[in-house]
């Protein structure tokens, strides 16, 4: 591994490069498309994204020939896989699907097309040259694409690394990534903005600039409640809009998204003078940024609640984008919200209405609760911002909505945790040692033939006693021995079989299998079917086998 790592760091300046390229060809065609429908009138402009969202399925299911829309998830999910698959030909078809949803106004970000092509490309050249890596290698190199395409797409290369460093667990980090993921992160960074010739952040939260009192910290403390409550509804409800794919056809859904989404533009237009539900959402964040009067509360309420419905329906529509720039958009309108509501209740000395650090702290706490990503939700703000001074209220509002939040995400492949070497290898299926080349002994059979064809004859401690296909239990060397050798030839292994013991099922999983053994201070364990049918036997032996278990399971 140490010979190698310098090839691993090597590909990951590569791979920064490519998808410092990929990303910047994939902003211009978005841009392209929101700029030429800023000249329709609203009338046509409100049912673009029914439009978009057909041309999405199509771009699928013609050029991507994947149905699916699923962007980053697909980042999250190869990283657990245990052999990972990206292939390289999906990525036009789901990058084109992007430019089509978000371009036409659909309520997603561009980061998930983004961060699914960084993490192919990562995958496509290590299998390119699979002679110079590792399988286990992939993994890095998935994960330096992922960090790659949200340090260009945002300009943000930090936030790029705590992002794709964060995004696979809950409450863990993928950090062997580390290394790799920075240098793809900068390189893509530096590729993107040169490319561009801008550097200025994707969101800009104008204001004044925080003075932290007393009031501010409670102002943090309830943004982070608020936050962790709102994220926690809110990934359930992305959940329901992706589980719309299964019991709905995809043209109903395309036609009621279209439909919900134009009447939102045209509520929108009537609300606060230009379709604000269109789009990513910046230019929620520019409305909602810039109105300090006292009396906004209902109209921010109405935003919010808008500008939810508007992602939901985009997703349950069939959309392709993330939910990143969305997750912070919702943030901010929640915590100029809390500016406003806190305005209207303590002295005006004490709260500057214009002031920047609730949106700010909201931004910070909705995104990390929904992808479960603070260090990266904070990195993005001090970048965004350039402002040392919201980090320290931006960290205690992220912390108390990551406790609110409980273990819900918007992301379906998330776990909890990173495992060890042998617990990663104690989830596998009880069917992965499970043998049914079995001999067993039927009840009627003498202990004398037991002994003599199994004890000596196999060296069997243990041998399961089955009649008819029916598992009836466990004989064993240990209770011949209770039977003087006199009455071998006369005594019956049913009349000594140990019925007490367990007996596994093949939905079980090694860890399983492990601790139901040790209870009952056994090395075999059988394994049977519900109707009680013998299937084969677990050893421990086999158990501890575990290297080669993998590899004759290409694990």
């Amino acid at each position: 591994m140490r010979r190698r790592f310098p090839r691993v760091l090597a590909a990951a300046v590569v791979t920064g490069f490519l998808v410092g390229v990929v990303v910047f060809l994939f902003e211009q065609a978005v841009h392209y498309v929101e700029v030429a429908l800023e000249e329709v009138p609203i009338g046509v402009r409100a049912f673009a994204p029914m439009a978009g969202l057909a041309g999405c399925a199509l771009m699928l299911r013609y050029i991507a020939r994947d149905p699916s829309p699923s962007t980053s998830d697909e980042y999250v999910k190869a990283f657990h896989d245990r052999v990972p698959h990206l292939p390289l030909r999906v990525v036009p078809g789901r990058l084109l699907a992007g430019v089509s949803t978000v371009g036409s106004g659909g309520a997603l970000g561009l980061e998930g097309p983004a961060i699914f092509a960084g993490s192919t490309i990562g995958w496509s050249i290590q299998q390119r040259f699979h002679g110079l890596f590792a399988r286990e290698e992939s993994k890095l190199l998935i994960t330096a694409g992922a960090a790659a395409g949200v340090a260009a797409i945002f300009k943000t290369p930090a936030t790029g690394v705590l992002f794709a460093l964060e995004a696979p667990y809950f409450n863990d980090v993928a950090r062997r990534a580390l290394l790799p993921a920075l240098l793809a992160s900068a390189t893509s960074y530096i590729t993107f903005v040169t490319l561009i010739g801008d550097t200025d952040p994707v969101l800009e939260i104008g204001g004044s600039s925080p003075r932290f009192n007393l009031v501010e910290v409670a102002g943090a403390l309830a943004v982070g409640v608020l936050a962790g409550l709102s994220a926690r509804s809110f990934s359930r409800l992305v959940a329901w809009a992706k589980g719309l794919a299964h019991s709905v056809a995809l043209p109903v859904r395309i036609v009621v998204a279209g439909l919900v989404l134009a009447g939102l533009a045209f509520g929108a237009e009537a609300a606060f003078g230009e379709p604000l539900t269109l789009g990513p959402g910046v230019g929620a964040v520019d409305w909602a940024t810039e109105t300090a009067q006292q009396d906004a509360f209902t109209l921010v309420a109405l935003l919010l609640a808008m500008r939810i419905c508007a992602t939901i329906a985009t997703l349950g529509g069939g959309g392709a984008g993330g939910v990143f720039i969305p997750l912070a958009v919702q943030g901010v309108l929640l915590g100029r919200l809390v500016s406003i509501g806190l305005g209207s209740i303590v002295s005006p000395d004490d709260l500057d209405p214009a002031s920047a650090l609730y949106p700010t702290l909201g931004l910070a706490a909705f995104l990390g609760a929904g992808y479960r990503t603070p260090m990266a939700s904070v990195m993005f703000v001090a970048e965004s911002t350039g402002a040392s001074q919201y980090v320290v209220p931006a960290l205690v509002a992220s912390a108390v909505a990551q406790l609110v939040v409980g273990s819900t995400s918007v992301s379906k492949y998330q776990r909890n945790v990173r495992l060890g070497h042998l617990e990663r290898r104690f989830t596998l299926s009880i069917t992965t040692v499970l043998n049914t080349e079995v001999l067993t002994v039927p009840p009627d059979a003498t202990l004398a033939e037991f002994v003599y064809v199994h004890a000596i004859g196999r060296r069997a401690l243990n041998v399961p006693v089955v009649e008819n296909g029916r598992y009836l239990g466990m004989c064993g060397v240990k209770e011949t021995s209770t039977i003087d050798r006199e009455e071998w030839d006369t005594v019956t292994v049913g009349e000594i079989t140990r019925n007490d013991l367990p007996s596994g099922r093949p939905s079980w999983s090694l860890r399983d299998a492990v601790a139901a053994m040790e209870d009952h201070d056994i090395d075999v364990l059988a394994v049977t079917d519900a109707e009680g049918l013998f299937i084969g036997v677990v050893s421990e032996s086999e158990i501890l086998r575990l290297d080669e278990i993998l590899d004759e399971t290409g694990g």
